[in-house]
């Protein structure tokens, strides 16, 4: 039986509200109103033609690029290659607990500033400073094939360096989807230095085929890896070996 909405409002408006006792009911009104009456101890009207209120996505990190760039609020400057970068300590502190310690913690040293960063460029503390603001790599598109590859390997050291784990597994993932013949030995040392497992088995396994392994060899990049690393070269070879009988 279908009740019209006028004669569920009269009804509710002279016997009241059911009491949470009584059972979960439910009373559909006419379809051509698209408005269904229930109650649950409150009671309440919904209809599907009502309009909804969308909620935009979170722009949080919008925010916290623009507080970047506008530098406003800035109480800390670092001296990078002969630059001054200025940023924001508790951003810093939250982002990184190397920066924690050095800011906030026993570590920091009152009366030092500018801050001098020693072994970074200044674009790759630019960069190691947007991740931390924004969670998201800058623009590289304007950077050729090998000087990205690069930015991206000085931006993993930066990374091991201030423990932003996140930013070292988004720079071995880029790294990983671009080994090729030139860089694969490359790679491998500086996974091998930094403590990339995964990358650094992803170079083994890529340097696993024959073909792939006879090319590599005479790369410059295997040259220095057999000179620096030998150990790693080893292993190099003991899990190619294993990967070939497999």
């Amino acid at each position: 039986m279908i009740v019209p909405i006028a004669v569920l409002l009269t009804l509710l408006r002279k016997t009241g509200v059911p009491s949470k006792r009584h059972l979960f009911f439910r009373m559909i009104a006419s379809p051509w109103n698209g408005l269904s009456l229930s109650s649950n101890g409150q009671g309440y009207l919904k209809s599907n033609l009502f309009p909804k209120i969308e909620v935009p996505p979170s722009d949080i990190t919008l925010h916290f690029a623009k507080l970047s760039e506008e530098k406003e609020g800035v109480d800390i400057t670092f001296r990078v290659g002969g630059q001054n970068i200025g940023a924001h300590k508790m951003v810093l502190a939250i982002r990184s607990p190397v920066f924690k310690a050095e800011l906030c913690g026993p570590m920091r040293e009152e009366g030092t500033e500018p801050i001098v960063v020693k072994d970074v460029q200044p674009d790759v503390f630019r960069a190691l400073l947007h991740f931390i603001y924004t969670d998201s790599l800058p623009p590289l598109d304007d950077l050729g094939e090998d000087d990205h590859s690069e930015m991206i390997r000085h931006l993993l050291v930066a990374a091991d360096r201030y423990a932003a784990e996140r930013l070292k597994l988004m720079c071995q993932s880029i790294l990983c989807e671009n080994l090729s013949v030139q860089t694969v030995a490359t790679t491998l040392a500086l996974a091998d230095q930094h403590h990339c497992d995964m990358l650094k088995d992803a170079c083994i396994e890529f340097m696993a085929c024959s073909s792939v392994m006879d090319a590599a060899e005479a790369t410059q990049g295997y040259k220095n890896l057999k000179r620096a690393c030998p150990s790693v070269v080893v292993e190099a070879l003991e899990k190619t070996s294993r990967f070939r009988k497999g």
